[in-house]
């Protein structure tokens, strides 16, 4: 395992950012190539110490040459959102500086080619660490992104360009449900992993072995030694099902059972009134049109000061708010449908 230290230059004199890279040199130039990065929203990190847990498990491999293909792993991506602290509260989902999330504004490239990347020397810190982080993960076979929502399922989003290919993915990781997606607008990292491969020949795109996704490892309190072993192990039976790492231990991952069902069909079911929230459902639940999800008590001990938000279809309870109060109009949960939402606008990931 070699361990090199990147460093992106700061938006001021005299200041910069840096992060480790491990990248461990496979012994088979045919087997697929992966890049594993965590926390690219800062605060979210289920998946930094999965990684953490997925270490001695590659190393070991290492040291028994069973490492095939090449594997780089960031365990934190994101050393400008770690360091910013606003009156004592961690603030690592957007850049302070430019007011843009962390996992936006990605470059939506026409090949996968560096030399397509922008020029971001006079660009602003977190443009620079973007394109870095791009240019890192350009060109593998394989490429997870580890997040977390505020509570929830562990889910994948993945394009639906890869998707039946990638369900022995899904089944290794041991996740809930599989959310699937087909345009990127906003240039997150997933996107910028699998759009440059959209308009080449299905022979040089070769979907059939490629894997790009984030990962959502349930909630961002869910950082636990239990879960971070459970995590790491399904992040190394996928490596496994793959070809990246050899494991004559390990048997090939069974079907996928989880739900599996189109971005479009999420309902992101905002507030309908500011104040502390009671919820009548958590994730996992399934329930009824009409079914009711939470009350919002904007007007403590007065009449009418209750809102109640009820579910406008079937479905089942996918994440929720960590937080118990909430403004009006920010969303509440994600209910993922038995069919479309009527709201288009629900239908796209938050920012």
């Amino acid at each position: 395992m070699q361990k090199s230290i990147e460093r992106i230059a700061g938006d001021s004199e005299g200041h910069s950012y840096e992060f480790p890279v491990f990248r461990f040199q496979g012994t088979d130039k045919a087997a697929p190539s992966a890049y594993l990065q965590a926390a690219l929203h800062a605060g979210e990190l289920p998946g930094v110490v999965a990684i953490d847990a997925l270490m001695p498990m590659l190393e070991k491999a290492e040291a028994e040459g069973r490492i095939k293909g090449s594997i780089t792993v960031v365990p934190q991506a994101n050393p400008i959102g770690r360091a910013q602290y606003h009156f004592g509260e961690h603030q690592g989902r957007f850049h302070l500086g430019t007011r843009t999330n962390f996992n936006r504004g990605f470059p939506l490239l026409a090949a996968p080619d560096v030399e397509l990347l922008p020029d971001t020397t006079l660009g602003t810190a977190d443009q620079r660490l973007k394109t870095r982080l791009l240019q890192l993960s350009i060109g593998h076979d394989i490429v997870l992104d580890l997040h977390c929502d505020d509570e929830g399922l562990a889910y994948l989003y993945v394009h639906a360009s890869l998707w039946p290919a990638m369900a022995d993915c899904a089944a290794a990781m041991g996740v809930d449900a599989v959310i699937l997606w087909d345009e990127d607008t906003d240039g997150t990292f997933e996107g910028a992993s699998i759009t440059p491969y959209l308009n080449l020949p299905a022979e040089v795109a070769r979907f059939d072995r490629r894997v790009a996704t984030t990962v959502e490892y349930r909630g961002i309190l869910d950082v636990d030694g239990a879960l971070a072993g459970a995590d790491a192990e399904g992040l190394y039976r996928l490596l496994v099902a793959r070809g990246v790492v050899q494991d004559q231990a390990l048997s090939t991952p069974g079907s996928f059972t989880g739900l599996v069902a189109p971005l479009e069909n999420i309902d992101m079911m905002p507030a309908p009134r500011a104040g502390a929230v009671l919820y009548k459902v958590k994730p996992g639940d399934r329930v009824a049109e009409g079914a009711l999800l939470a009350t919002i008590v904007h007007a403590p001990g007065e009449a009418g000061g209750r809102t109640q938000l009820f579910a406008p279809q079937a479905g089942i309870i996918l994440t929720r708010r960590s937080r118990r109060i909430i403004r009006a109009g920010e969303g509440l949960l994600k209910l993922v449908g038995d069919r479309k939402s009527a709201d288009a606008r629900s239908g796209t990931l938050e920012d």
